[in-house]
């Protein structure tokens, strides 16, 4: 028993390593919940979809490592590969004005927190869920799509805004800058996060398709449930796994709705 036990906890080790601590698993929900707007919008294509993953997966390794020294030059040269294949995916598959919405995308992840910078967003009290949210709306509203999709920006920016409040939550013993849990305190922040969801939902049921917002429906209720329990004592997978899978649920339950039928 003890033999099978120490194997299970090396291979939920090895899981964070290498899937959750290398930025592959945010970036796989990112790109999950893109999939799921662009399944409603009926555009499924597959460059779209490797293009919004390196998006993500470079981005976010470059948050993660720029403070990394000699690592962070190796960063810096796959993200330039990845920025070099991304903009050949655009134009070989869409058009420059796609180029042209990718590379603003590309500069407010930049203007988000990069240490070359003075100043960067994330420096800014109570801006940074905000921000967030932003850019990941972009991704699902303007950046996949021919045209701006107001509702689908609108749902995308309340729920990740909403995400994001657990992770200010986990570090409120730690962040240097006012953060909600640090304003208003920890309850009042989950009432806040319930509230954006909430408004999310009712967006999505006046403006998705039924299957699509009954799947945001279970999904929400399941995330709601993640942000009650959300505590600053609880173990690092509980927000880098569970609460980062709430972006991929949706996707999660149209796929499984259509394996039933």
């Amino acid at each position: 028993m003890k033999h099978l036990k120490a194997i299970f906890m090396n291979s939920l080790n090895l899981l964070k390593k290498y899937l959750i601590d290398s930025q592959l698993y945010v970036s796989l929900m990112g790109t999950f919940f893109a999939v799921f707007f662009m399944l409603e919008e009926n555009i499924i294509k597959i460059p779209t979809i490797a293009l919004i993953f390196i998006t993500y997966f470079s981005g976010y390794l470059y948050t993660k490592y720029q403070n990394t020294g000699k690592l962070f030059y190796r960063i810096l040269i796959f993200n330039v590969i990845s920025g070099i294949i991304s903009a050949v995916l655009i134009l070989y598959n869409h058009n420059e004005n796609r180029l042209i919405k990718w590379a603003i995308i590309v500069v407010l992840g930049l203007l988000y927190d990069s240490t070359f910078l003075k100043f960067f967003v994330r420096k800014i009290p109570l801006f940074k869920i905000f921000y967030v949210g932003l850019t990941w709306a972009l991704i699902n509203s303007w950046l996949i799509l021919p045209e701006f999709n107001r509702e689908i920006f609108w749902i995308s920016w309340l729920f990740i805004t909403a995400l994001v409040l657990p992770f200010d939550i986990r570090d409120v013993n730690s962040d240097t800058i006012v953060t909600f849990p640090r304003l208003i305190g920890i309850q009042n922040t989950k009432h806040f996060a319930y509230i954006l969801i909430f408004i999310s939902v009712m967006i999505a049921i006046f403006s998705l398709k039924t299957e699509f917002y009954f799947a945001f429906f279970l999904t929400s209720i399941i995330t709601y449930l993640l942000i009650y329990f959300s505590e600053n004592s609880n173990k690092e997978t509980y927000f880098s796994f569970w609460v980062e899978s709430c972006s991929g649920i949706p996707l999660l339950f149209i796929i499984l709705k259509h394996l039933l039928n």
